[in-house]
């Protein structure tokens, strides 16, 4: 059988070899690349190690496309061969050794073979992620002072971040004196491999937001689809982050808690309760599961089972599904929603509290 790598392939060389029939060879490429364009920001493997990759001098874009997909680092060379020379940067990819991995997407990739003088490495900030374990991330990898990055984060402010912030319009929503926390938009980084200060990753993360999430939440609002301010959106979004397993489920949870604070009910959300608690030194996490009806009752106004409205701020840093899917969320009149036992992350949607404490009852004891 074929595997998928080799079935990519096979299928992008037909479809340019028909392309090229009506058209020349970068004409094709463009419609190839505009066909495909959202596979650019999504890597091949999150959870993959940096490994070297080496370009020879004078290899061309095609031979270092299809080098890339041979050493198991993006999925599909002909993408990127389109994306590097639509773009003009066929000629600026450049001969040296570099440090890449398949966590990082297409683009990103581009991007890191410009600069052979200056080594760098990828740096995954993973979505639903609370500062505190981004921090700790940090630490373990040893790019970056974690400690440092932590207490930048939770205490920001315009000369100890040291970059221009002029161009971020999303910092109209964060408060005085607020943490990062939400804001610190989730992805795979490029860092100096030597010398890299915990604001070169916020920069980069600021840049991300402000090029990714904004122009979201602009539309949205401009065309009535959502009244709540980009903080409350992130707010929301990062219980959504927390909650959700199944991409296709996100909107619905996401409507799930809308429709919960337009009825004025709490949103009961565990994810808010484990913010709450915090680290837990017995096993050495930050989210506690499962939770006791004791951890329930802590005080504390991110507990969203005593306190009503959205948490005072964002529990994590949300991912972009889990943004789209409060600002387009689907339209049902779903009030509760509980996990299904056979560890899928799915849910079972209820609209009244009587059907969800039957959903409760038979998916808590596995029937």
């Amino acid at each position: 059988m074929l595997t998928k790598r080799l079935l990519l392939a096979l299928v992008g060389s037909l479809v340019l070899a028909a392309l090229l029939v009506g058209c020349g060879g970068d004409q094709a490429l463009a419609v190839y690349l505009e066909a495909n364009r959202q596979r650019l920001d999504q890597p091949l493997d999150p959870l993959a190690e940096p490994v070297e990759f080496t370009v020879a001098p004078g290899t061309p874009a095609k031979a270092i496309a299809q080098n890339l997909q041979q050493a198991g680092l993006i999925e599909d060379a002909l993408l990127f061969e389109a994306y590097v020379r639509v773009n003009g940067l066929a000629n600026r990819l450049e001969a040296g050794t570099y440090r890449l991995s398949a966590a990082m997407t297409p683009i990103e990739i581009a991007a890191a073979l410009q600069n052979a003088q200056a080594p760098s490495v990828p740096v995954r900030v993973r979505e639903g992620w609370r500062l505190e374990e981004i921090a700790d991330h940090l630490s373990r990898t040893g790019v970056v002072d974690g400690n440092a990055y932590r207490s930048l984060a939770a205490n920001p402010s315009r000369e100890a971040l040291g970059f221009d912030l002029s161009r971020y319009t999303f910092l109209q929503f964060l408060p005085a004196g607020a943490s990062l926390e939400g804001f610190l938009y989730p992805d795979t980084y490029l860092l100096p491999a030597e010398g890299a200060i915990p604001s070169d990753l916020i920069q980069r993360q600021f840049d991300e937001l402000e090029a990714r999430v904004m122009p979201l939440y602009w539309e949205a609002v401009a065309q009535g689809r959502t009244t709540m301010e980009l903080r409350d959106v992130l707010t929301l979004a990062s219980i959504v982050e927390r909650e959700a397993v199944v991409d296709e489920e996100r909107p619905i949870i996401a409507g799930v808690f809308l429709n919960r604070l337009a009825q004025g009910m709490r949103l009961e959300a565990d994810p808010t309760v484990q913010y709450a608690l915090g680290y837990q030194p017995d096993t050495g996490r930050w989210w506690k599961s499962p939770l006791s009806a004791a951890d329930l009752q802590v005080d504390s106004p991110y507990n969203t089972y005593r306190y009503g409205g959205l948490p005072p701020g964002p529990i994590a840093s949300p991912g972009l599904a889990s943004i789209r899917a409060v600002l387009e969320p689907a339209q049902h009149d779903y009030l509760f929603f509980v996990a299904m036992p056979d560890g899928s992350g799915r849910h079972v949607f209820s609209r009244t509290f009587e059907e969800h404490l039957e959903a409760v009852q038979r998916y808590r004891q596995g029937r």
